[in-house]
């Protein structure tokens, strides 16, 4: 380890991960298959298997958009991890 640390979280401020699913409701997100391919999309709702409703989601392959779907459902034994989707410059 480092001689680094690093303070933890006041009390009564941590997150648990259903704390974050909850709040990127509604926002962009990247969900990652198991297979590799990226979906992208607003996160409708999501379940606690981790199924997961997506409204204007775009199919990426290999980094390459290959469709676009009005809403897609994905079973969550597929997804390997729902990430909110980065800001670019454009987005300020």
């Amino acid at each position: 380890m480092s001689g680094t640390t690093t303070a933890a979280p006041p009390v009564g401020s941590a997150k648990t991960p259903a704390d974050f699913l909850k709040s990127i409701r509604g926002r962009p997100v990247v969900v990652k298959l198991n297979s590799g391919v990226d979906y992208r999309g607003i996160l409708a709702c999501l379940d606690g298997y981790m199924n997961i409703a997506m409204e204007q989601t775009e199919e990426y392959v290999n980094g390459q958009l290959k469709n676009k779907y009005g809403d897609a459902f994905i079973r969550g034994n597929n997804v390997l991890y729902i990430s909110t989707t980065k800001r670019t410059l454009g987005d300020q």
